[in-house]
């Protein structure tokens, strides 16, 4: 947008000099002034056209034509030193916004239009003048480009680096929780298996000892037996522990959605309803749903022109949890579905549960819904 006020601003001074310079025969101010308007028509419509070249390129070269028009100095006046300033901005502003052939042909509409009043032999800068001047423009202009692509292409390279550098860090940390999960749920099962078994053996042994002994010895017994009872609860009291103390649900899923905001420079906005935070995801669904946002947010920051994301999550009723990622203010250009999100609609319907991509006029909207009574029934089928 700034520079699109510098265009104009650039563009207003030189017209207004350029046309108090030609404007001294009241009888031709009323033409000058409609073809005046007529040319910043043309300008103020141009950035509607930036997507397409060809009539971008008519714009400009019908601009240039009627600025040669408008500017076209009296036969009885002294050459137009400001009609070569509009000229060259007409210039600058296709070489930055069209592509090479397009830009070529714009530039010799407007080098015809420049040289017009010389070649019917009304007042005008020198030929040799105009030549120079034109070959200099042009020098200029190109080299003005290929540094301009340079960066462009240096800048994008920059962001693919960056872009999979992130990728990267969030690879290395997702393996790093998920060791750790799995190296606690191991912990978790070894403990289970071994020293839960082992007491409860050592329980029911203890149990037929009592039963057959009598005086002192029953009581001993009895003693130990409730020894080994308090260690049996405390070991599996440990191993709830820390079951608890691995990462899921809705807050694992928020931090490290946070971690993904602060990394990616995108601005998140989050609403969670009611029943989200208690809602009872397994470890899988979480790293489905967490998975899923992350593709959506990775879409938004690769596609989109903003930065931004509406992330909702809610549990209605505590059966279902239902996720949303919402892209506001501006849709994806030329958005098609890819193998990110094609594999996350396959593992949310893994989990029994659904994906829908929605691309509004001023949204993009990924949404995902999975069952949250499902995995208990099947939990309490196997018990």
């Amino acid at each position: 947008m700034r520079t699109y006020w510098v265009w104009l601003t650039l563009f207003g001074a030189s017209w207004v000099c350029a046309l108090l310079h030609v404007s001294s025969n009241a009888a031709m101010l009323a033409p000058r002034l409609m073809g005046s308007a007529f040319f910043f028509a043309a300008y103020f419509i141009s950035p509607l056209l930036r997507a397409k070249p060809l009539l971008l390129m008519i714009n400009l070269s019908a601009a240039s034509i009627t600025a040669s028009i408008v500017l076209w100095p009296e036969s009885s006046g002294t050459a137009n030193p400001y009609a070569i300033l509009v000229f060259t901005l007409l210039a600058g502003k296709a070489v930055f916004r069209l592509p090479q052939a397009h830009a070529w042909f714009a530039g010799v509409v407007i080098v015809l239009s420049a040289i017009a009043p010389e070649a019917a032999q009304y007042p005008s800068l020198p030929p040799v003048y105009l030549a120079l001047y034109a070959v200099m423009l042009a020098a200029g202009l190109i080299v003005f480009r290929i540094s301009w692509k340079r960066g462009e292409e240096a800048e994008a390279r920059n962001e693919a680096l960056l872009s999979e550098y992130r990728k990267m860090k969030r690879r290395v940390a997702s393996d790093e929780e998920l060791a750790r999960q799995e190296e606690r749920a191991q912990i978790g099962r070894e403990i289970h298996d071994s020293v839960g078994h082992k007491l409860t053996a050592l329980l029911m042994q203890l149990e037929v000892f009592r039963l057959q002994a009598k005086g002192e010895t029953e009581l001993q017994a009895r003693q130990l037996k409730e020894l080994a009872r308090e260690s049996l609860e405390e070991t599996r009291s440990a191993v709830k522990a820390l079951k608890r103390s691995e990462p899921g649900g809705l807050p694992a899923i928020m931090r490290l959605i946070r971690k993904l905001e602060a990394e990616s420079l995108i601005k998140i906005h989050f609403t969670v309803k009611h029943g989200a935070m208690s809602a009872p995801l397994t470890n899988e669904q979480s790293i489905a749903v967490y998975r899923a946002v992350q593709e959506a947010l990775t879409n938004i920051m690769k596609h989109s022109r903003s930065r931004e994301a509406e992330v909702t999550f809610e549990a209605p009723g505590g059966r279902v949890f239902r996720f949303e990622i919402a892209n506001p203010g501006t849709p994806i250009d030329h958005f098609k579905e890819g193998f990110g999100l094609q594999s996350m609609r396959e593992r949310m319907e893994s989990h029994h549960g659904r994906l829908e991509i929605l691309q509004h006029h001023d949204r993009f909207i990924v949404s995902g819904v999975l069952p949250l009574n499902l995995h208990m029934t099947q939990g309490e089928t196997t018990g």
